[in-house]
Parts: C-alpha cells; sequence; structure tokens
C-alpha cells in the first residue's frame, strides 16, 4: 500500500524557461505545503522517518528548474536530510531498519514527514554524529572532501571564495589538516580572525578598497593554481586573471546574479588557464566503491571527532517553513534546517 505522508511540494515540474535568482523571492509560488503520495518501495529502496533537512543553495537552484535536472511536479523537494529507516523493499534495505542514517532524497524529496530512498545511498550515522551533522553529512561535506582533493592537484596553495558559509569552512578545516594553504576570500569584513583559526593562511574581503593589492601580495607569496569558486562575480574573475600560468577556475555554485566580464581571453591561450565545472551529482558516480567508502569514512569521522561541525541558524517545523525559510535564510551564520 502505497506510503502519503506530508511534504513541501514542488508546484511546477521541468527546468525554467529563464535565468533564475540565486533565492527565489517567494517559496509560495514554487511550493505547497500538502499530502503527497510516496513511490512504492522497490528492491533496494528503504522508507524513512525524517529527523531533520538541510536548506542547501542548490536547493533554491532545483525548485526554481535552474538545477541540472528537472523538477518533478508534486513530489517534495529538498536534496538530503537524515532519518531513522522504518521499511524496506527486498533484502538489501533491511539491515538498516531501525538505524538513524544520512540519505539522498533521489526517489522523493527531503523536505516532508517520511522520504523513500536508495539503501545504497543511506549512511548509517555513527553515534557520535549529531542529527544536525548527520542531516547535512552528505553535500557540503563530500563536496569539501571532493574539491579539496581537486584542490591539491593544482600545488600546496590555492584560493576559495564564500569561505565563511558552512562549506568553505569544512574545506578550511580540511586544508588546513591536510598541510594545504588556503586563501579565503569573502565579501565582507568581520569573520578574518574566524575563519584563520579554521584553517585559511590568508583572508581577503573582496568589499575592500586595497582587495586586488592584498590579492596580488597573497598570489606573488603563495602561487596558488586552483580558485574554487561558488559565487561567479567580477571580483573572482579578476583574482583568477591575476594568479599565475596554468591556474585552474573550479566554478561549483553561482552566489552571484551578475555574470563577470572576462576581459583577459589571451590568458586561456598563452597561459594555459582553464575554467570547469564541478557538480557532486557527476563526481560521486564516478568515484571507485573504495573511494567513495574512504570518503564517507573520512567525513563522519571528523564530525565525530569534532573536527567539524554544522553551524545551524534556526530549526524550522514543516508546517510553517514556507513563510520562515526565507527571512531565517537571509540573516542567517549557518544551516536552515527544516524539522519534520
Amino acid at each position: 500500500m502505497a506510503q502519503v505522508t506530508q511534504a513541501l511540494a514542488l508546484r511546477e515540474g521541468g527546468f525554467a524557461r529563464g535565468p533564475r535568482p540565486q533565492v527565489p523571492e517567494d517559496l509560495h509560488a514554487h511550493l505547497e505545503l500538502r499530502e503527497v503520495t510516496l513511490p512504492e518501495l522497490g528492491a533496494g529502496q528503504v522508507l524513512v522517518e525524517v529527523i531533520l533537512s538541510p536548506v542547501n543553495p542548490s536547493d533554491f537552484f532545483y525548485l526554481q528548474g535552474a538545477y541540472g535536472q528537472p523538477r518533478q511536479q508534486g513530489q517534495a523537494a529538498g536534496f538530503e536530510g537524515c532519518g531513522r529507516v522504518i521499511a524496506a523493499g527486498g533484502a538489501a534495505g533491511e539491515k538498516l531498519i531501525g538505524q538513524r542514517v544520512a540519505f539522498l532524497g533521489s526517489l522523493s524529496g527531503a523536505w516532508a514527514k517520511h522520504a523513500v530512498a536508495e539503501a545504497a545511498l543511506c549512511i548509517p550515522l555513527h553515534d557520535a554524529v549529531s542529527d544536525v551533522d548527520g542531516a547535512a553529512l552528505i553535500v557540503n561535506p563530500l563536496t569539501a572532501v571532493a574539491l579539496v582533493d581537486r584542490a591539491r592537484e593544482g600545488g600546496d596553495a590555492f584560493i576559495l571564495n564564500a569561505a565563511a558559509s558552512q562549506l568553505g569552512r569544512l574545506m578550511l578545516g580540511l586544508a588546513r589538516d591536510e598541510g594545504l594553504k588556503p586563501v579565503a576570500v569573502i565579501r565582507r569584513p568581520g569573520e578574518e580572525d574566524a575563519l584563520r583559526a579554521a584553517g585559511a593562511t590568508e583572508v581577503l574581503v573582496s568589499s575592500a578598497p586595497d582587495f586586488m593589492d592584498q590579492a596580488g601580495a597573497a598570489i606573488k607569496a603563495l602561487k596558488p593554481r586552483v580558485l574554487l569558486d561558488a559565487v561567479g562575480d567580477q571580483a573572482t574573475a579578476d583574482l583568477f586573471f591575476a594568479m599565475p600560468a596554468r591556474a585552474a577556475w573550479v566554478i561549483y555554485g553561482k552566489m552571484s546574479d551578475e555574470a563577470p566580464s572576462l576581459g583577459q581571453m589571451g590568458q586561456f591561450i598563452f597561459m594555459g588557464k582553464t575554467v570547469e565545472g564541478f557538480w557532486l551529482s557527476r563526481v560521486l558516480p564516478a568515484l571507485s566503491p573504495e573511494r567513495a567508502a574512504a570518503a564517507i569514512a573520512q567525513v563522519q569521522k571528523r564530525f565525530a571527532r569534532g573536527d567539524w561541525q554544522t553551524r545551524v541558524a534556526e530549526e524550522i517545523p514543516l508546517d510553517t517553513a514556507l513563510d520562515r525559510i526565507l527571512p531565517a535564510y537571509a540573516r542567517s551564520a549557518g544551516k536552515v534546517m527544516i524539522r519534520p
């Protein structure tokens, strides 16, 4: 018998017809709180009673139809969460029944009281990992591991922007522990000391009048050849063109709604510079089972030891989330979590 659950369901399907802002103006235009029918459990699938689910930037792109996969009208939004497995379809998921897991909302979204997930994509949580850390265990942490791996390919120094974000802080701590020298870029002053304590070798403020002078000095001293970009603005483009030959601009986010101007195109020809995109949904399936298992174990260990922590701005009940998510997100210095 099909399971019915309460969820923040998508009003539209497919892709948007034009560009969309990073943060929508009104969630009511894209989501509605209602009961949805979950998919019947198939072999290798489990039913999860959701405990917490985070609000990620990628969630906003998806619900607006601006993500790399089409929306499924009537299905819950939410890419990841933490919950307890209460039923399984077939033997593959039975061992998870009763366990607390981190899961991906690949079969039905996580902004719901219940979700259907692939058993193979559920991560049983260590007792020392909190619900908060478990809810945000997959998207940001695995992105951090993969991006720091990519940064290491360019040497021992790299640049990352949006460094005060949850993902930025995860990368700073991981890079420091692995002997790398990250140069952190933030838009506004006030977080410099905290980011140095988190692992940044240098901290640059892109709104400062002498930003490019400071950036030039840091680039000359450290010679970073990888730029990890979550913003996509003009300051990032200027940084990239100031970097040494064979530098790579790795774009994994689009926080800015204004596209940068690329004024020094000759650098791609004569200095061997490159621009590439990073999408976790493409990177994870390409990992060997051994590397994927090692990355997941590394992530859990860092949370269990307290090396990483998920900063929470606000926890919001599902039934008031449509009105409260955007105000909480706008003022937050941490993750907004939905607690069904």
